[in-house]
């Protein structure tokens, strides 16, 4: 076979801030995906665009050429609207669990194909996998199954066949020092989803402290170019921007999390919770053309729950089998009366992870019981002696490190003191020209 183009001059053009064309995109995607073009030198075109970027239509050919090298899943046949979410990660991020029972409750499918966690930013899969019995893995023929059926959403891994490109890309990136690269964020998240064949894709990007852009305008970039793929692929896209300087919710870790979503279920939970599910809910059902539903109605009468349960059901778990507790557990108490007034989101992430909620590598294992359970918020007034955030783990062993990672990750101001009120959801971004 005589290769189209050679990998080196693709590499000198985009190293030399040039455009690659679509034929030149579709061949690299290809070769690398089949071994013919090497690692070192997919790390130096990873790099290359790192540093110099792409155009909107690179970045939709790269996209369409990762999508091409392997499967496509179609919902057609389901006879109702599919709507997803994507979020790009942070800590106590637990919105799936809820929001995919709530929005299927209304009719409409939700194929949620969700990942592990890695590093400080927890995984929807390990989350669950705290239930017992519950399992990740389904066919495709199960996955359409449950989605034709009265559970109307699934919440699991996504098969080999997806995007296998993108697996093998991300794996590289991870390692290169290119995961950062805005193109190459994009098109993984996007050629995924576009794969999976929703109909509709809500994305929440997150910026801050704990999440994986720190900066505000670079989140919103990201958010600009999935958009502009989402709805190229002719897939109705619209990106929140979210604070995550602040862990979401009171929970922080697997089986807590599991927990604290079966409270927003129940029509209870944090504001900050239930404020996201209800926002992501509205625009789902919205995307999916279902607007103007009444979805703090289904929190509350139990519509949501009941599939939340038919849900567990169906993939192998016990819906009232109880969470994994830790064996041990540690609390931190307020040195001085006053108010809260920082929680930073990366730290008691690292923290959490050190507790072995998290993994450093793909192939760690996870403590379902471990992590941290907040017991005040910032702007919460406390007082000297309470109870700021209880760490957990099984290995005693574990907190000397965890504690170590929350040094200086937390103050209290003097009582009276003026706190910030920072918005949770900072703007809606929709068709990008």
């Amino acid at each position: 076979m005589v290769e189209a183009f050679d990998a080196v001059d693709l590499i000198r053009v985009k190293r030399d801030g040039g455009e690659l064309s679509t034929a030149q995109i579709d061949w690299l995607v290809d070769a690398y995906t089949r071994g013919y073009v090497i690692g070192e030198q997919m790390a130096a075109m990873a790099m290359a665009i790192l540093l110099r970027g792409m155009g909107r239509r690179e970045i939709h050919d790269l996209t369409l050429a990762m999508i091409a090298s392997g499967e496509r899943m179609d919902f057609s046949q389901l006879g109702k609207p599919t709507a997803d979410k994507h979020s790009t990660g942070g800590v106590g991020d637990k919105i799936t669990l809820p929001l995919m029972p709530l929005v299927a409750s209304f009719g409409v499918a939700v194929p949620q194909l969700s990942g592990r966690g890695l590093g400080h930013t927890g995984g929807t899969l390990d989350k669950l996998e705290s239930i017992p019995g519950w399992r990740a893995s389904l066919t495709n023929d199960e996955i359409m199954a449950q989605l034709a059926g009265p559970v109307g959403g699934v919440i699991c891994a996504a098969g080999a066949g997806l995007a296998p490109a993108d697996r093998k890309l991300y794996a590289l990136r991870d390692v290169t020092g290119t995961v950062e690269a805005i193109p190459l964020i994009a098109s993984s998240i996007m050629s995924k989803k576009i794969a999976e064949g929703t109909g509709a894709l809500v994305l929440d990007v997150k910026f801050g402290s704990g999440a994986f852009m720190v900066e505000q305008a670079k989140a919103r970039e990201l958010a600009e170019v999935m958009v502009r793929l989402g709805e190229d692929a002719g897939v109705r896209t619209t990106a929140f921007l979210t604070d995550m300087d602040v862990p979401l919710g009171l929970a922080i870790g697997n089986a807590n999390e599991v927990r604290e979503s079966l409270d927003v279920l129940a029509g209870g939970g944090p504001a900050d919770v239930v404020e996201l599910t209800v926002t992501f809910a509205r625009e789902m059902l919205a995307l999916a053309g279902h607007p103007d539903e009444d979805v703090e109605a289904a929190l509350r009468d139990g519509r949501a729950m009941d599939r939340w349960r038919a849900f567990i059901a169906a993939q192998g778990g016990d819906p009232d089998a109880a969470l994994p507790v830790p064996r041990e557990t540690h609390t931190v108490a307020a040195p001085v009366s006053g108010v809260l007034e920082r929680q930073d989101a990366l730290a008691f992430g690292v923290s959490a992870w050190r507790l072995g909620a998290g993994r450093a590598r793909p192939s760690d294992p996870v403590l379902h019981a471990a992590g941290i359970d907040l017991h005040a918020k910032p702007g919460d007034a406390v007082v000297a002696g309470q109870p700021l955030f209880t760490l957990a783990t099984d290995e005693a062993e574990r907190f000397e490190r965890a504690l170590e990672a929350l040094e200086g990750a937390w103050s209290i101001a003097p009582v009276g003191s003026p706190v910030e009120s920072r918005p949770l959801v900072v703007d809606r971004i929709t068709a990008v020209p």
